[in-house]
């Protein structure tokens, strides 16, 4: 199947010996309500045409039934390691990690959540600065109003090790809009380090004009973090992450955000330009 064909939000691509796996949260109605089916894999050997493989049906023991979001695949140690977002009526919403020996085999979830038990959260991610494994992730809207992004080490089991931190909260970027005052959303942090030495971060919010992608920069993970006033990606698209598709550096996303099924996955070339990123289209 083509790009185009592909009903997904939350886009991840991982790169591996030159083919490109394609994660993300099944599209549609699906994706907000119901129970949910699990997690696939898109593989391409062109980065045009893509094969759709079953890489995680949860066993009836597993927690959570529903929202299954915003997986990305990470290699650590020899092995692939999925970071994503999962609910169940009643509970928290948590990020969880499952691994596998391929990129494209079955998932196990490791024993518990990553993110703490008595928060709302999800969009986990992974980075590595200085021999040191770290997790980013969002403290939802839901249950703190201003959505906050948050760091957290990790050790060698991935599980978060010593206190968390706050990097910052949405509404102190000059593009982001609240649904009122206080209310304000956090989504989809990835981390990419910029050929002058700067991290970037990649983040979703609402904006000017509706789900929005915009890009915040600092020397160490710890910040402090600058915002860029402009927004990567401005109207209806975002959740998106940076990878390398023929030696040219390439940001995906899902576009439109709304109507549900109307998702498509887009990736466009990038360059980095005054630490910042600007679409090369």
């Amino acid at each position: 199947m083509k790009l185009n064909e592909i009903n997904l939000r939350d886009p991840f691509i991982l790169t591996e010996n030159g083919v490109l796996y394609l994660y993300g949260t099944t599209g549609g109605a699906g994706s907000w309500s119901g129970k949910a089916i699990g997690f696939d894999v898109y593989v391409s050997e062109d980065g045009e045409n893509f094969v759709r493989k079953p890489v995680f049906r949860p066993s009836p023991s597993f927690w959570s039934d529903e929202n299954y979001w915003a997986p990305e695949v990470h290699k650590i140690d020899g092995k692939f390691y999925m970071f994503a977002s999962f609910f169940r009526a009643g509970e928290h919403r948590k990020s969880h990690i499952l691994v596998c020996d391929t990129p494209d085999g079955t998932f196990i979830p490791l024993p518990d959540p990553l993110t703490p038990p008595e928060w709302d959260c999800l969009d986990a991610t992974y980075f590595e600065e200085d021999g040191r494994r770290y997790t980013v992730f969002c403290h939802e809207w839901t249950q703190c109003g201003d959505g906050e992004m948050v760091l957290a080490e990790l050790g060698d089991d991935l599980t978060i090790k010593g206190p968390v931190r706050i990097l910052f909260r949405a509404s102190q970027a000059p593009w982001t809009r609240g649904f009122d005052e206080k209310n304000f959303v956090t989504d989809g942090p990835f981390l990419h380090r910029l050929k002058s030495g700067k991290l970037l971060m990649l983040w979703s919010s609402n904006g000017e004009k509706g789900y929005a992608m915009g890009m915040a920069t600092a020397d160490r993970i710890e910040g402090p973090w600058t915002h860029i006033p402009v927004p990567l990606i401005g109207q209806d698209g975002g959740h998106g992450m940076l990878f390398s598709k023929n030696g040219k550096l390439c940001v995906t996303y899902h576009m439109p955000n709304n109507p549900s099924g109307a998702e498509r996955p887009h990736y466009v070339e990038v360059r980095e330009e005054n630490d910042r990123l600007v679409l090369a289209e």
